[in-house]
């Protein structure tokens, strides 16, 4: 792989002006694509074939809802006085719903036939429902319900609104964002000595993540995509996109100062330091695409997105990088840099102690880093999980919520749909209504509401308990249990919370076999890039502490509370479901991202005749720099989606952040090179039985030839 990427970047030296000219084409079109093909993202993170998918799909064909975004306008009396006082302004409130643009219907909630008040007639509410799909009501639309809201607030009453058609699509980019990019061009400046390098480094980054964006949003077009997918792409693709031209960048600046000629420097940058960016890379999309095992398709495709927006980031930065390279020459080094005579960079202290100080300390590394980490992993053993997502802190959907809650009842917020199907269906539902209001932590069941066949009957159960608590979700197993005998036809259960439940449910299912399957295929490759079982196995098994401690951390703040303040969070409660196996296949591939930057630098010198302890103190002064700069880069990146992430990004986003903090500085920085230490020889030892598999050769090796005929040629000015 080495001598082909070698060659590669040796094309790419010689063509660099039309490489860098179609990159920009590419991105130019991606971004005319966008504009013109590019669709609505939805919300809805629904299971195809589960029974509360399946009810609603029912639903939505018998009573022509279910599909549909709807609005809650709540409507509070002033305090000592009820809603009937208030017929007018309630009317008028209905009469400006009805009229606004997409709106297929509005209740009200006075209406004698169908009333929508509490027991205490001083909270109602109006059902507006629109003829899209959740997701889909525009910003537009939204304003000019809040107009129509605002009116009615004008006539003394308090109103606010919630439902799924106030749920506004999470956008790419923010200030916090952006404190995240600048903090890694600081890094990026720091660790160059040049912002010219420096914002080289982020600007191809930044072009990988809008053609990977851009394609996703060109394919809203064809496909329904969860609204979540194209940020986790950017946030990844950022990460990745930035770290992997930096190793590029690194080992090139290092040839130059070695005495190579640009053309020489370049393309062995690229079959060094690109074969390791290219086996990272593959790592990573692994993971990603191995998502697909879940069988849930909005995860499958945040995971292919995801993934093809890192092969994008591999392309450019084995590619479009060496080509930007190529034109600036030696201009990436200082002058001081420039000045010099050709030899070996100088060891950084600092590197050099903390290496040492391991290797020495062994024993004392692996207990601390091993016990350490047990600790902060603790809190994963009470973790809980959910789809029910709260609104924002001081929302109206936020206040409408808690005016319900308060008007109707904590359940009130989570009712759970029971459908009914068979001859007699509302007979049948109007039976089961009985049990079912016996069943605990149920606090009403409405009567029947049969559909025009008379085929199919809804009824609908308000828990006593929030829709995010241990009690609602054990309310649909019990709903289920209950109904599973049901006379006379088939029954249903279906709503948000029955819908979370399942989703979870099949979360924990294909967890254990995507762990499987993809930390399986990753000791594949990575036995073929070290020739070792050893390294690779210590390698996974520092990964699993890092899970560990990105979930237990994760849950001490977003379910505990603890530090909620620093990561301005809302409020606790429940991760999202998805939190744990997006965190587990992201965090895989990056995790062993620096496991091959950093040991196939040890590998190297092992390779070349170090002894082991050696090897690994060669491979840390060589390789750490890089890693702890990359480290920090991911860190920021990561880190800048919390602090004012939407909801489903930002336990995510903290997870990531610090698992990269510990998976670099303790698990790869101390863990790994104390375990080799301990191995010693045996830490590269491979079976006879396996010395057949091929040489990756990510180090380079077989360009040594090469290396020494272009360092006895003059160096280029470049």
């Amino acid at each position: 792989m080495a001598k082909l990427l070698y060659k590669l970047g040796m094309g790419t030296y010689r063509r660099r002006l039309p490489v860098v000219l179609i990159w920009l084409l590419v991105l130019i079109g991606t971004g005319v694509g966008a504009f013109t093909l590019g669709g609505e993202t939805s919300n809805s993170m629904s299971i195809p074939g589960q029974e509360s998918t399946t009810a609603l799909e029912r639903i939505q064909e018998k009573f022509g809802s279910g599909e549909t975004a709807s609005a809650k306008v709540v409507v509070q009396a002033p305090d000592g006085q009820k809603l009937p006082q208030h017929v007018k302004a309630i009317s008028d409130l209905v009469a400006d719903e009805s009229a606004l643009k997409g709106v297929r219907s509005a209740t009200n909630p006075l209406d004698p036939a169908a009333p929508s008040v509490n027991a205490d007639v001083n909270v109602g509410y109006s059902t507006v429902t629109y003829d899209v799909k959740p997701g889909e009501v525009t910003a537009e639309q939204r304003a000019e319900l809040t107009k129509a809201v605002d009116k009615a607030r004008a006539a003394g009453l308090t109103v606010e609104v919630t439902g799924t058609a106030m749920q506004e699509t999470p956008h790419v980019g923010g200030p916090t964002e952006a404190i995240g990019v600048v903090l890694a061009l600081v890094v990026l400046a720091l660790t160059y000595g040049s912002l010219v390098t420096a914002g080289m480094n982020l600007l191809s980054a930044g072009i990988g993540v809008g053609i990977g964006t851009l394609g996703i949003t060109i394919a809203t077009g064809f496909m329904d995509l969860q609204s979540t997918t194209p940020i986790l792409a950017s946030m990844l693709g950022l990460a990745v996109g930035i770290d992997y031209a930096l190793f590029i960048i690194n080992r090139y600046r290092q040839e130059l100062r070695l005495g190579s000629s640009v053309g020489h420097a370049v393309a062995t940058a690229v079959g060094t330091a690109g074969s390791a960016v290219v086996t990272a890379g593959l790592t990573v999309v692994i993971a990603l695409v191995g998502l697909a095992i879940a069988g849930i398709p909005f995860l499958t495709q945040m995971g292919v997105s995801a993934a093809a927006t890192i092969v994008v980031s591999v392309l450019i930065a084995i590619t479009l990088v060496p080509a930007v390279l190529s034109l600036l020459g030696r201009r990436v080094l200082t002058r001081k840099e420039r000045a010099a005579e050709a030899s070996e960079p100088k060891d950084r202290g600092v590197i050099r102690a903390w290496g040492g100080a391991i290797t020495r300390n062994r024993v004392v590394a692996l207990l601390f880093s091993v016990v350490a980490l047990g600790i902060v992993a603790i809190p994963v053993t009470s973790m809980d999980t959910t789809l029910i997502q709260k609104p924002p802190a001081g929302s109206t959907q936020e206040r409408a919520d808690q005016i319900l809650a308060k008007g109707f009842g904590e359940g009130f917020n989570g009712p759970i749909i029971v459908l009914f199907e068979g001859e007699g269906a509302a007979a049948t539902a109007t039976e089961a209504s009985k049990p079912i209001a016996q069943l605990s932590d149920v606090a009403l069941v409405t009567p029947a509401q049969p559909s025009q066949d008379g085929k199919s009957a809804l009824v609908t159960v308000i828990p006593k308990s929030g829709p995010d608590t241990v009690e609602t979700e054990k309310l649909v197993a019990d709903l289920r249990a209950e109904l599973s005998g049901v006379d006379g036809g088939k029954a249903y259960v279906t709503g948000a919370t029955a819908v979370s439940v399942d989703v979870a449910t099949s979360l924990d299912k294909a967890l254990p076999i995507y762990l499987a399957v993809v930390v399986g295929l990753a000791l594949v490759l990575l036995v073929l890039v070290f020739r070792s079982l050893l390294v690779p196995l210590v390698g996974v098994l520092g990964f699993l502490l890092t899970i560990g401690a990105s979930l237990g951390a994760t849950v001490a703040v977003f379910q505990w509370g603890w530090l909620s303040g620093a990561v301005n969070l809302d409020s606790t409660g429940p991760l999202i479901s998805l939190t744990p196996i997006l965190v587990i296949g992201i965090l895989f591939g990056l995790a062993m991202d620096y496991q091959i930057f950093l040991v196939s630098r040890m590998h190297e010198a092992h390779h070349r005749g170090a002894k082991p302890i050696e090897a690994i103190t060669t491979g840390f002064r060589q390789a750490a720099p890089v890693v702890v700069a990359a480290a920090l880069i991911m860190f920021s990146v990561f880190a800048g989606f919390v602090p004012a992430g939407e909801a489903t990004v930002k336990s995510i986003a903290f997870a990531l952040a610090v698992g990269i903090f510990v998976d670099a500085f303790v698990v790869r920085m101390v863990l790994v090179p104390a375990a080799l230490a301990l191995l010693g020889e045996r830490a590269w030892w491979l079976p006879k039985f396996l010395r057949w598999l091929p040489e990756l050769d990510v180090e380079g090796t077989a360009l040594d030839e090469i290396e020494k005929k272009d360092r006895a040629e003059p160096v280029s000015v470049g």
